[in-house]
Parts: C-alpha cells; sequence; structure tokens
C-alpha cells in the first residue's frame, strides 16, 4: 500500500470521528514529510532508520509506513476502517444513498486544515458527484476570508483539480467554485458582484452580531436572500450546541418571513450537517418545509474525513419528513447547474 495513501486515509478517519486536532496532524504532516520520496528511497529509509529520525515522523506514523512500504495494510488503518464501516448515524438510511453532493466545504485557504485535491479526493473516495468549495469572504479576518484576488486565483486551482480528476479513471466528479460569503450588517454580500458572478454556488450566511435583535436580524437576512447571487441561505441561526467553541444560542429574526423570502427567491435552506450546529432546528425546519423551501444538505466540513458529516444531515431531514426531491443536493449535476444559474 501507498505510505501517504495509508497516513491520508487514517487522518480521514480520524477526521469524522471528531478526532483531536493534534491527533490528525500528526498523520498529515508525516504525509508531507515523506510525499516526495522516490519509492526505493523511502524503503531504503525506513530499513537503515533514518526515517524513524526524522522530525514530523513519530512511533506509530514510522510503524503506518514501515507496514505499507512492506506491503501491508498497516494495522493502525485496518482497525479505523473496521470502525468507519459503522455508520455516524443511526437514522437516514433511505435518504443518505440519494445524496449526490456537498455544496458547501471550506480548505486551507480560509479556515479549512487540507489542500483542495485532498478534499477533492475525499469527496471522490465518498462517491460523491460533486463538491462545492466554499471558503470564506473578506470580512471574516479570524478565518483568513479570500478577498477578490485570492478568490480568483482559487478559480483556477479549482480548475486545476477537475483537470486532474479528469485525467484519471473516468467517474465523473466536478468540483464547483463557490463561496461562503457574509451577510454584512447592511444585508448586503461581502463580495464583489463580479466575483460572484464567475462563481457556481454562493452560500450565504450571518458570522457576526449574532445577538442582534429580531428585526435587525430579519432585515439583514432577507437583504443577503433577495440578492440574486444567493443559492443557498447558510446555517441559519448560528446555534452552537457543543465543541470546541463551546456553545451559543439561536439568532433570533421572523423564520416565517425569512423562509417564505427563500421560496420566493429560490433559494435553498441549508440542513447544516455539523454535530455542533444541527442547524436549522427541527421547528424552523418544519417552518420552512412548510413555507415551501428547497434544501441543501451540506457538511460544512473544514477536514476531509468530516465531509462524510453529511449522514447527520440525511438522519434530520428524513426524521423531519423532508422529501429526497426538495433536496438539491439530491439532484444530478446538469439539473443543479441548471437551477444555480436560473437564479441569477
Amino acid at each position: 500500500m501507498d505510505a501517504v495513501d495509508a497516513l491520508n486515509e487514517i487522518a480521514f478517519w480520524l477526521e469524522r470521528s471528531a478526532a483531536p486536532t493534534f491527533k490528525v496532524q500528526a498523520f498529515r504532516k508525516a504525509a508531507g514529510v515523506i510525499g516526495d520520496l522516490a519509492a526505493d528511497d523511502l524503503a531504503e529509509r525506513v530499513r537503515d532508520g533514518r526515517l524513524k529520525r526524522t522530525k514530523g515522523i513519530g512511533d506509530t506514523t514510522f510503524q503506518v509506513i514501515r507496514q505499507a512500504v512492506e506491503g501491508a495494510v498497516p494495522d493502525y488503518l485496518d482497525k479505523l476502517r473496521q470502525s468507519g464501516a459503522k455508520p455516524l448515524a443511526a437514522g437516514g438510511n433511505g435518504l443518505r444513498p440519494q445524496l449526490r453532493g456537498d455544496l458547501h466545504s471550506h480548505s486551507n485557504w480560509s479556515d479549512g486544515g487540507s489542500p483542495i485535491d485532498l478534499m477533492a479526493d475525499a469527496a471522490r473516495y465518498l462517491g460523491r458527484e460533486y463538491l462545492a468549495l466554499t471558503d470564506h469572504s473578506p470580512n471574516l479576518k479570524i478565518a483568513n476570508g479570500l478577498s477578490a484576488e485570492r478568490l480568483s486565483d482559487q478559480l483556477e486551482a479549482v480548475a486545476a483539480v477537475n483537470a486532474a480528476h479528469a485525467r484519471q479513471d473516468g467517474a465523473e466528479f466536478r468540483l464547483l467554485s463557490g463561496i461562503e460569503v457574509d451577510i454584512l450588517e447592511n444585508g448586503e454580500l461581502d463580495q464583489a458582484p463580479d466575483m460572484l458572478e464567475r462563481l457556481d454556488v454562493v452560500v450565504a450566511s450571518v458570522h457576526s452580531k449574532l445577538r442582534s435583535d429580531r428585526r435587525t436580524m430579519t432585515d439583514r437576512m432577507l437583504s443577503g436572500i433577495r440578492d440574486p447571487h444567493t443559492n443557498v441561505l447558510g446555517h441559519c441561526t448560528g446555534r452552537l450546541l457543543q465543541g470546541s467553541r463551546g456553545t451559543r444560542p439561536e439568532s433570533e429574526f421572523d423564520a416565517e418571513r425569512v423562509f417564505a423570502a427563500c421560496a420566493e427567491a429560490g433559494v435553498a435552506v441549508e440542513i447544516n450537517s455539523r454535530p455542533e450546529r444541527q442547524d436549522p432546528p427541527d421547528n424552523l425546519m418544519q417552518l420552512a418545509l412548510d413555507a415551501g423551501c428547497l434544501f441543501s444538505i451540506d457538511s460544512d466540513a473544514h477536514a476531509p474525513g468530516q465531509l462524510d458529516f453529511l449522514q447527520y444531515g440525511a438522519e434530520r431531514a428524513e426524521r423531519n419528513g423532508v422529501p429526497a426531491e426538495r433536496i438539491i443536493t439530491t439532484w444530478p449535476l446538469g439539473r443543479l447547474l441548471d437551477w444555480l444559474e436560473s437564479g441569477r
């Protein structure tokens, strides 16, 4: 087995199970250390002990590399594969196989932990037909949001990834260009309109002043929803239920007006699959359903293994009776692209 592949797959399974970041990074770092070594050179370094003394290689990562070089599936990886065979969520079994893609993910261009190509590789590994890369916009400085210039550069990187995948095994996969753009306090979207025009997908989210009063937040969200560039309303309440960032209550807004605007403007309401978000709450999901909204089950992944969080979103959507036909991430790519374009 290729040692780099083994290390990256271990990191994937650890990310999927929400393992501590330092543990994941040990395997990602080791993969980077040996990534440029020829197979014969790597094998020689394993045999003579030089690799074990190399910075960035620990006891566990060395054993993984050694077993891979010797032609075996490393024991550590084998155990993770066995545990990973179990679904993350108990429900959603009817809906989960119908999900074709994911319209919300982050790379190390903003606050994600991995390069774009690793995110795309993981999406393909999971059987996705498409994945939208939606790094943050400039206002979110804490997340290294993308200026117009950096976003323009990223479009070239996305095109390169798609070209590379097209040369591989012929399996259909498309990395969609996109952004998670802040809805600013004045209701405008935090990116130049001409840049938004160049993207496949625009997820609009509120990330600041989340405790604003009900009227202020409602007006802000309505303005963002009615912008013709917006395709998806991201994690609408901004709540946090658990995790390293602590907890945060739901933002207050007029949900009936917001969801009516989504239905009228053809903006999908995101079912955010992150365990700490579970957004929108069940009662608001029902309001959006009654309002006639479309939905997008998204992972909001910040690492490759987190792309499998879609299982959590599928479970919640199925439990709340959201029909697959109204979930745009069950649609084939051609239909999805037609719908995205029609809203512009």
